[in-house]
């Protein structure tokens, strides 16, 4: 069972690679495979257990689009297959069409997605992010025992200098969580979020698994492990609760 990492050299800001090291201490049979920039992905030539990108710099954005659209057909067919997918931070900017800068510059992306993503390098959004997850939308787990999840709190981080807009009529993705405090894609949207069968991207940072563990454990269930158990699990779900319920109370402060 193989997680592929997409390059942790650029792709690592907000502690975001705890979110493998957290799956791997849970499931220590996970094997790791770190792609570096200048070599193939894993997904060319297999089919990951899970594929892993996490948030980078503005100027390392443009070294990963670089990379990847050597790679954009195999992307595509690795979507369309039921590939797992897991992309958080701002590299879900990639996979859509373009990067606009409010000074005019632009940076074309991946094209995957129908979204344009708007950045302001002088005003940095912060937010507390609360929301729920629905399982359902995905290609279906793996395993035969997955996780039963109806539904789930989904809480966490974010901290961007821009926002995703949906280009035209969208017909190709769903939302990944439903925003009950904090913005979606956009502040005018309550969908956070990009999904397409198996490929989930969101803007939350985190790590998003160390603090959602039912979704943590939802997250093995799809790479195909049986009954999943996490690491640390009874302080994991107590830290949780605590979380959910603090971000819950509408007298906890939510932008910042």
């Amino acid at each position: 069972m193989k997680i592929e990492v997409l390059y942790p050299e650029i792709a690592n800001l907000y502690g975001d690679l705890e979110n493998i090291s957290y799956l791997k201490r849970s499931c220590p049979e996970i094997e790791v495979v770190e792609t570096h920039l200048s070599e193939e992905p894993l997904f060319v030539s297999e089919k990951p257990a899970l594929v892993y990108m996490g948030t980078m710099t503005e100027s390392a954005q443009l070294l990963a689009i670089e990379e990847l659209n050597k790679y954009k057909e195999a992307l595509k067919a690795r979507i369309e297959d039921g590939t797992f997918f897991l992309i958080t931070g701002n590299a879900l900017e990639l996979f859509g069409e373009r990067i606009e800068d409010k000074n005019g510059t632009q940076a074309e992306c991946l094209g995957l997605f129908p979204t344009t993503a708007k950045r302001d390098m002088m005003h940095r959004f912060n937010s507390l992010y609360l929301g729920s997850f629905k399982d359902g939308s995905s290609a279906g787990s793996a395993s035969e025992d997955a996780v039963k999840t109806q539904e789930m709190t989904i809480v966490g981080y974010k901290s961007q200098f821009t926002h995703s807009y949906i280009n035209g009529e969208n017909q190709t993705f769903t939302s990944v969580f439903e925003s009950k405090r904090g913005p979606g894609l956009n502040p005018d949207i309550t969908g956070e979020g990009i999904r397409k069968n198996n490929f989930i991207a969101t803007y939350i940072i985190g790590p998003i698994l160390v603090l959602n563990p039912p979704f943590a454990k939802w997250v093995l269930s799809q790479m195909g492990v049986k009954q999943p158990e996490l690491a640390f699990e009874e302080a994991a779900m107590k830290a949780y609760d605590v979380r959910v319920a603090e971000y819950s109370n509408p007298d906890t402060g939510f932008y910042y």
